[in-house]
């Protein structure tokens, strides 16, 4: 651990010049008194570190001097490539490795390019998570993961998921079930609950929207595990052959768009004002939009849209959103919850001379329980 930390440390001196002991220790997440033993050790191992007294004073090195320990490890060269994810890159536990690779890049540099790290850093940041989310912790076996996926090692996980679950083969999955190569699950139901063991040959991870992904090869089979539903992970130190032509990439984008569109399997049409036809968008998911089929509006700019949903109670909960400026169609289920939330919308504006109505057991009284539905 201190052989990085001096490494790093001659890394920052020969990239940023006249250096304070505070600056280096804020930079390697140490005291400053261990800056103080660490350019000690420096000076005895040969290394011209020397310091400048004064308001402007610091640490630097001798003028010409240029460490050979500049050459990327591969793992460090990998890493870079995740540069613009530093918060991802943590959680998968390259953290440090990322950090040393930008520090030899920038030791590498011209000297009136030196800055170009820090001038990207100011003008750039993205900023993965949605708004109103909080920071999500990592899966707890995100860390050993990643090297499993690097070092291309087969795993073995016990993952949690919906009981009866149907597979990407249209399969219907129950406790038990013998698979293709003659295998006996071995599972443990609670409720509509239950926990798989896999062997799993661990191709890529995928970040989407603050949830991560592992896409791997089972039985000659690629899917895809949500990584804070695995239960319990060991990797073992059997190697696999990864198929050099599989592009991850690729895949995601493949699987996304055919999981939305087996999960958008029933239709409505739905009437829009021009203000519900412009905020639509923001309402139901994407892929929902592009397929839609919007005909012509009327003399009034209303448009009539035959939109794909996942279910009437997605919609339902979807469309409120929109308020008056949707009025659903069909199907009629959906079409008479719309209406009962419109008579219990009204009901809390009516005044209190006007009576409520809406009789409880009604789809929109009282105890109705749709939301629960979606």
């Amino acid at each position: 651990m201190r052989a990085s930390r001096l490494i790093s440390l001659v890394l920052l001196l020969q990239a940023g010049g006249t250096v304070t002991a505070a600056e280096l220790a804020e930079a390697l997440e140490v005291s400053e008194r261990t800056i103080y033993r660490d350019i000690l050790a420096l000076s005895a191992a040969g290394v011209p570190v020397y310091s400048e007294q004064g308001r402007a004073g610091g640490y630097r090195l001798l003028d010409g001097y240029r460490t050979k320990l500049t050459g990327l490890s591969r793992a460090e060269a990998e890493a870079l490539f995740l540069s613009g994810l530093p918060g991802p890159a943590r959680d998968m536990g390259l953290g440090d490795v990322l950090a040393v690779a930008e520090l030899k890049v920038a030791a590498a540099l011209p000297a009136p390019i030196r800055d170009a790290s820090s001038r990207a850093r100011q003008r750039f940041h993205l900023d993965v998570p949605g708004w109103f989310e909080d920071p999500a912790q990592p899966p707890p076996w995100l860390a050993d993961l990643a090297r499993a996926v690097w070092d291309d090692r087969v795993i073995q996980l016990r993952y949690e998921r919906r009981a009866g679950r149907t597979d990407s083969a249209g399969r219907t999955d129950s406790v038990g079930r013998t698979d293709s190569v003659g295998r006996t699950d071995d599972r443990t139901v609670a409720g509509r609950r239950e926990v798989v063991a896999r062997t799993v040959e661990p191709y890529g991870l995928v970040l989407k929207n603050g949830g991560w992904y592992l896409v791997g090869r089972v039985a000659g089979d690629l899917r895809v595990y949500r990584v804070d539903k695995i239960a319990e992970l060991t990797v073992d130190e059997t190697g696999f052959t990864r198929d050099v032509e599989f592009d991850l990439g690729a895949f995601w984008a493949e699987r996304a768009d055919e999981f939305v569109r087996r999960v958008l399997a029933e239709r409505v049409t739905i009437r829009l004002t021009p203000a519900g036809l412009r905020t639509l968008r923001h309402a139901v998911e994407a892929l929902a939009v592009r397929e839609a089929h919007f005909h012509p509006p009327d003399e009034q700019g209303r448009v009539v849209v035959d939109l794909p949903v996942e279910s009437v109670a997605v919609a339902y909960t979807q469309l409120l959103r929109l308020g008056p400026d949707v009025e659903v169609l069909e199907p009629e289920p959906l079409r008479d919850l719309m209406r009962s939330a419109a008579d219990r919308m009204a009901a809390l504006y009516r005044s209190p001379e006007q009576p409520n109505t809406v009789a409880p057991g009604e789809p929109g009284g009282d105890d109705a329980d749709v939301g629960d539905a979606a």
